[in-house]
């Protein structure tokens, strides 16, 4: 593996990497004066961005979960769409419906709210397991089929779901295929005392969210989207997530284990970390700073899902899989 801590200026793609990690430095600036205090949360925010996958926030009502999808989408210049959800919620009205125009005597389409670069699912558990799987071919393909017609979605299309904690009343457990699809599941937490003094006193918060302007454009964005693709996973590395995965499905406390499909967005997320970190390659320390946060709300143990249990073993599979050297 390569040893240099910084962006190569010579490596391919150079120029497009140091514009992504100069577009994630502006980001973490600009969502730091919003969401004050919680730095982490914001890091592994924008590595769900960066990486092209999607985001689950976890947490309890009030910590700030809505404030920090807003300030994502105000912060790139991206249409943004927020939806409630309830248990009287219907797919058609995250998908959009077919309606009849009497005029042109022709049925037309009425895109619903999927059809923004970002979308706020508030509260994704209140609603119906019918309805979340209405977003799966969404956040999967990029695209939603009604009345057998096919409908592609903006690019960028990256969906912020928030939820809160499973022994809330009124909520159903998200299904296993829809888990899958989010790249990266966070909680964001109680801010520090002092964040939370200067939220009272009107800095950061709402206050400067109303003030925030976009520090990127959707240009931007859909170009380092493309340049986190190129960053340089030695095979060492590569061989490392899949250690890492198999480990999951192998221990005796787990029922199910980490997909493909997790390995792949561990990957992605350790490239977009990468970008973060102002380097073009990828190393173990990047996937062992994703790896929690990809994995926690995939991977099930006997007696069901537990965040806290689940961590605690992802924690220590990192422990006891071999890191790869240089």
């Amino acid at each position: 593996m390569r040893s240099q801590s910084a962006l190569n200026p010579d490596g391919p793609g150079a120029g497009s990497l140091e514009q992504a990690a100069a577009l994630a430095g502006a980001l973490s600036e600009a969502l730091s004066a919003v969401l004050l205090g919680r730095p982490e949360a914001i890091r592994l925010s924008l590595v769900a961005l960066l990486s092209g996958g999607h985001l689950l926030i976890e947490d309890t009502p009030g910590v700030g979960k809505t404030l920090l999808a807003k300030a994502i989408a105000r912060g790139v210049g991206a249409t943004m769409h927020r939806v409630q959800g309830t248990p009287d919620l219907l797919p058609g009205e995250l998908t959009g419906v077919a309606v009849f125009d009497a005029g042109a005597g022709e049925w037309r389409f009425r895109p619903g709210p999927l059809f923004s670069h970002v979308v706020l699912v508030d509260e994704l558990n209140r609603a119906t397991p019918r309805t979340q799987s209405a977003l799966l071919e969404a956040m999967q393909e990029r695209q939603v089929s009604v009345d057998g017609t096919t409908h592609l979605l903006p690019d960028p299309f990256f969906v912020v779901a928030t939820q809160n904690p499973s022994e809330h009343a009124g909520t159903f457990p998200l299904v296993e295929s829809q888990r899958d699809r989010f790249a990266l599941a966070i909680e964001i937490g109680y801010p520090p005392r002092e964040a939370e003094r200067d939220v009272l006193l009107g800095t950061g918060g709402e206050d400067a969210l109303n003030e925030m302007e976009a520090v990127a454009d959707l240009n931007g964005v859909r170009a380092a989207l493309a340049a986190v693709r190129h960053v340089h996973c030695h095979p060492s590395v590569a061989d490392y997530v899949i250690d890492l995965a198999t480990a999951t499905r192998r221990d005796p406390a787990v029922v199910v284990g980490a997909s493909p499909r997790a390995s792949l967005d561990v990957l992605r997320a350790a490239q977009a970390n990468a970008v973060l970190s102002e380097r073009d390659f990828v190393t173990p320390d990047d996937v062992k700073r994703v790896l929690v946060a990809a994995l926690a709300h995939r991977v099930m143990l006997h007696g069901g899902q537990d965040g806290p249990s689940v961590a605690a073993l992802l924690e220590s599979v990192l422990d006891r899989v071999p890191v790869p050297r240089a």
